[in-house]
């Protein structure tokens, strides 16, 4: 069966993440996740929690993305303004708790943000390289470009989903043998990546300097890219992805703000071909994400299948936007740039099932079933946690379940 998460590590004074939630007697609405309860932040600005700093009710909305908007320092204020709240035994805390705290338990989970674009890259050079071992074993695992500078597609925001949200298998052509058939999708995967959400936007016309391009990411979310390997191993050439891709990617519903991940940094890996100026960085850091991948059947057996961290991504969050504004590209609040799929060096901190079973060969173990790829009735989950010393915060989780 499955474990619930510890919502204390996940969720401490030291995370405060923003999400969409409603509650049984009201609408979607901004909350803060604290432990395991949820803070109305609607309710706090009802209350004049927030003085004149915020002066409009920006909390009693069904995104985002007017309080990201509002830009840095209006973020920084609210969760200084919350970790206040929660450390003081005040009055205030006494007198109104009981109207603006929930159980997550009562709450259902929304999409956090509107999603105008939605960019995936290919940032991994160890999941970049094991495809390239897989489809092309007789050349090089890498394409002449890839290490000049971040590849990527753009994706279709519209099928973009949160936690409990359904996977339905998709259909489209394959081809099997010679001929071309019409069938449901029969190798279902999913890409583990990390998502950063837009803070602020660029206009048209005018590229985002590398040194200048963390100050553009408002947080950061798990993303789980489904991927129907079969009906886009048919269409992907010359062109890429499309419907082996656009049928749903889903996003973890609590976004992990910069400024709780700041303190996660790590040293990215060396870049071992020369970048062009625009990409080039003083310091190369990646953030240090412990990220888990975990299949449960409907027979109820549960396996932890991979584990795999951000921290081996080749491409950086600064390099992805750098590259996504150099040709003057103008990003919004509430864009998502995925950062493809993240593979470690070892086995089992593959990112995908393709590479997780070397593309069916080889099959692993749920309990006492075995898979390839994702079969009907499996739940996926993904989760992430961060640490450092004492500290430690999370991402809880996304969830969906595959059905026919």
């Amino acid at each position: 069966m499955s474990t619930p998460i510890d919502y204390k590590s996940h969720f401490s004074i030291h995370n405060l993440p923003y999400g969409i939630f409603s509650t049984p007697t009201k609408h979607a609405r901004v909350g803060i996740a604290y432990e395991n309860r949820i803070i109305d932040l609607s309710v706090l600005f009802e209350l004049d929690f927030f003085e004149e700093k915020i002066k409009s009710n920006v909390f009693n909305q069904d995104s985002l993305n007017d309080f990201i908007a509002l830009g840095k320092e209006s973020w920084s204020f609210v969760r200084k303004k919350i970790q206040e709240l929660l450390k003081t035994d005040s009055d205030f805390y006494k007198e109104n708790h009981e109207r603006f705290l929930y159980q997550q338990s009562e709450a259902v989970m929304h999409l956090p943000v509107k999603i105008g674009d939605y960019t995936d890259f290919y940032s991994s050079e160890e999941h970049a390289s094991n495809v390239g071992k897989m489809f092309r074993p007789t050349m090089d695992p890498l394409f002449p470009n890839w290490k000049h500078m971040p590849i990527a597609y753009h994706g279709r925001s519209s099928s973009i989903i949160t936690t409990n949200t359904p996977i339905k298998r998709p259909s489209g052509q394959i081809l099997k043998g010679e001929e071309v058939i019409y069938s449901a999708c029969q190798t279902l995967d999913i890409e583990i990546e990390l998502g950063f959400i837009i803070g602020k936007e660029n206009k048209l016309g005018e590229p985002v300097d590398i040194q200048h391009a963390h100050e553009h990411v408002f947080g950061a979310v798990l993303l789980n890219d489904f991927s129907a390997r079969d009906i886009q191993r048919w269409e992907y050439q010359p062109l890429g992805p499309f419907l082996g891709k656009n049928f749903a990617t889903a996003i973890s519903p609590w976004i992990i703000t910069m400024e709780a991940l700041e303190q996660f940094t790590t040293d990215a890996p060396t870049q071992t071909q020369a970048v062009l100026p625009y990409l080039q960085e003083e310091k190369r850091l990646n953030f240090d994400i412990e990220i888990s991948f975990d299949i449960e059947t409907a027979n109820n057996n549960k396996a932890s299948v991979a584990v795999t961290n951000s921290k081996y991504l080749y491409w950086t969050m600064e390099q992805q936007v750098a590259h996504h504004t150099v040709n003057g590209c103008n990003l919004q609040v509430g864009d998502l740039l995925g950062t493809g799929t993240i593979s470690g060096k070892e086995k089992n901190s593959f990112g995908s099932l393709m590479e997780l079973t070397w593309n069916g060969k080889e099959k692993i173990s749920v309990g006492n079933e075995e898979r390839t790829f994702l079969q009907d009735g499996d739940t996926t989950i993904l989760s992430a946690i961060c640490k450092k010393g004492d500290i430690q915060i999370g991402f809880g989780e996304v969830r969906n379940l595959i059905t026919s």
